[in-house]
């Protein structure tokens, strides 16, 4: 089995690390500071244990995130972006004005209406 090719387009490259619904919401939340699991988990309402576990793997596997565990009773683990995920901050905040600047009567015509988490505020705390 040969490796795997890496797309030579950025967006592609970017799909690849960021693909799915709960991707860039985990990112988003992660923007404005360390979090540990079940805080993250009660500010992505919807989302299961094992997706987000699953993704904050793969982002750590990629250098987006770093996970640090402390020996604890009961056990700690906080999540945090190392500088290639803190780099995601200005394209998450495009992606936000985009979305903040369409006019509701788009969704009114889309065969599928964005969920309560799909519609989350990016935290104007990660700005300052």
């Amino acid at each position: 089995m040969g490796a795997k090719k890496i797309p030579c387009c950025g967006v592609e490259r970017f799909l690849l690390l960021l693909d799915g619904p709960w991707a860039t919401l985990i990112i988003r939340e992660l923007l404005s500071g360390p979090r540990r699991f079940t805080e993250l988990r009660g500010m992505l309402p919807g989302i299961s244990a094992h997706t987000l576990t699953h993704r904050l793997r793969r982002f750590e596997e990629h250098g987006l995130v770093t996970r640090m565990a402390y020996a604890e009773t009961p056990p700690r683990v906080v999540y945090e972006l190392t500088e290639l995920g803190t780099s995601l901050h200005d394209i998450l905040y495009a992606m936000k004005d985009w979305g903040d600047a369409l006019p509701g009567k788009i969704f009114d015509r889309a065969t599928i209406s964005p969920t309560k988490q799909q519609r989350g505020e990016l935290s104007h705390e990660a700005e300052e």
